[in-house]
C-alpha cells in the first residue's frame, strides 16, 4: 500500500535530518529535477499524439541531429530549475555554453549537469529512454559560473540519478549513501520508493557492447569479448549473453536491476574523440550510481570518477557495472593492450574475424 511507503519527499528530508547543518537547497534541486522527469515522462508518453517525435531543424554541439524531444527536454529541465534560487550554472548536452541564470532570479551553491533526454534515436520506435543528471557545489555560491567551475572530477559530485520513460517511470538516484529507485505514481503525481538500497551483483553472465565496433577496438577490449563469446568451451568456463539498447539509461538500469557489464571503450574509430560517451553528464553521474551499489566504473585505465574534465562535452571511453568483470577488463588493459593479445581466439580464426 502506498500508506506505507515513503515518497521522494520524505526520503529527502530524512537524508537532511542527518546532517542539521544543511540547508535543504539540495532537496529543493532534486525535487525541481523530480518535477522536470515527471514532466518529460508525460511528453514522452503521448509521444504522437503531441506531435513531439521525430527530429528537429538543429544540431547539438556534437554535431548530432536533435530530436524533437530533445530540444523540449532540455527546455524542460531549464525552466525548472533556473527560478528557484539553488543553482548558479547548468550544462547540457544540447547546450555549447553553460545556461547562465537569468538576472531576476537568484543564484545559489550548486551547478547542475545533465543529458536532458539520452537515448533519444530510440524515440521513434517507442524503445525507453531516460535522462541523466549530476549536481556539484559551486566554487563560487551566489555567482555567475563560468564554464572552468564547471570541471570538477567526478568524486566531487553531491548527488547523481536518472529517470527512465519506460513501462513505469523510474527516478533513480543517489547522494552517496546507497541507490535508491522511486516509481512514479501516475495518479497522484509522486514519486515513490520502490527500490530501497538497490546493489549490483558482482558476478554477471551479460555484457552489452556494440558489435559493429569490433574492427576498431582495443586488444583488451576484444580479448575481453571473444572470452565472453567462447561461452562455456573458453577461458571463462560459461556462457554470457550480449545486450545492446542504444540507450545508456537503460543499459544502466538494466545493470543496476539484475547485473551485467558495459562497454563503449575507446577505439580507433575516430582517434580525434577518445571515446563516445559525455565524461561530465552521463558518465560520471552513472559511475557515482553504479559504484554507490557496489559496481565499479573505470575507462580501462583508471576510475571514471578520478579523471579531472579538460572541457564541458569531454567524451571518454566508458567501462562499468559488475565489480568482477570490470577488474577483469582493467586487468586486460594493463596486461594486454601494448601488443595484440597472442591467444587462438585472436589469430586468423578470430570469432569477429570474419565482421572485420
Amino acid at each position: 500500500m502506498l500508506a506505507d511507503r515513503r515518497t521522494l519527499t520524505q526520503f529527502l528530508i530524512e537524508e537532511r535530518r542527518r546532517h542539521p547543518a544543511a540547508s535543504g537547497q539540495l532537496n529543493a534541486l532534486i525535487l525541481n529535477v523530480a518535477l522536470a522527469c515527471r514532466v518529460i515522462a508525460r511528453r514522452v508518453a503521448h509521444g504522437a499524439l503531441e506531435g513531439v517525435l521525430g527530429t528537429a531543424a538543429t544540431t547539438n554541439v556534437q554535431g548530432e541531429t536533435q530530436a524533437k524531444l530533445d530540444v523540449l527536454a532540455n527546455e524542460i529541465f531549464l525552466r525548472t530549475s533556473e527560478w528557484g534560487g539553488v543553482v548558479a550554472g547548468m550544462v547540457s548536452e544540447e547546450m555549447e555554453e553553460p545556461y547562465a541564470i537569468p538576472d531576476h532570479y537568484p543564484r545559489g551553491k550548486y551547478l547542475l549537469v545533465f543529458d536532458p533526454l539520452d537515448g533519444s534515436s530510440n524515440i521513434d520506435v517507442n524503445v525507453s529512454v531516460g535522462s541523466i543528471f549530476s549536481i556539484l557545489r559551486s566554487p563560487h555560491p551566489g555567482e555567475a559560473a563560468d564554464p572552468s567551475q564547471f570541471l570538477q572530477p567526478g568524486v566531487e559530485q553531491v548527488c547523481a540519478g536518472y529517470a527512465i520513460y519506460g513501462p513505469s517511470t523510474m527516478l533513480v538516484l543517489t547522494v552517496g549513501t546507497g541507490v535508491y529507485g522511486f516509481t512514479l505514481e501516475p495518479e497522484i503525481g509522486e514519486f515513490i520508493l520502490t527500490h530501497p538500497s538497490i546493489r549490483i551483483a558482482p558476478e554477471t553472465h551479460e555484457f552489452a557492447i556494440n558489435a559493429s565496433n569490433v574492427r576498431f577496438w582495443e586488444p583488451a577490449v576484444k580479448r575481453y569479448v571473444d572470452e565472453c563469446l567462447a561461452g562455456r568451451a573458453g577461458p571463462r568456463g560459461k556462457d554470457f549473453n550480449m545486450r545492446w539498447i542504444a540507450s545508456l539509461v537503460c543499459e544502466t538500469h538494466r545493470i543496476l536491476m539484475r547485473g551485467g557489464v558495459f562497454l563503449y571503450p575507446r577505439d580507433s574509430k575516430e582517434p580525434a574523440k577518445p571515446g563516445r560517451l559525455r565524461l561530465l553528464y552521463e558518465a560520471n553521474p552513472v559511475a557515482f550510481i553504479v559504484e554507490q551499489a557496489g559496481g565499479a566504473a573505470t575507462n580501462g585505465y583508471q576510475p571514471i570518477r578520478e579523471v579531472v574534465p579538460a572541457s564541458l562535452h569531454q567524451r571518454i571511453g566508458f567501462i562499468f557495472g559488475s565489480r568482477d568483470e570490470v577488474e577483469r577488463i582493467v586487468r586486460y588493459h594493463r596486461d594486454h593492450n601494448e601488443r595484440p593479445y597472442d591467444a587462438a581466439l585472436f589469430g586468423q580464426r578470430g570469432l569477429f574475424r570474419g565482421t572485420a
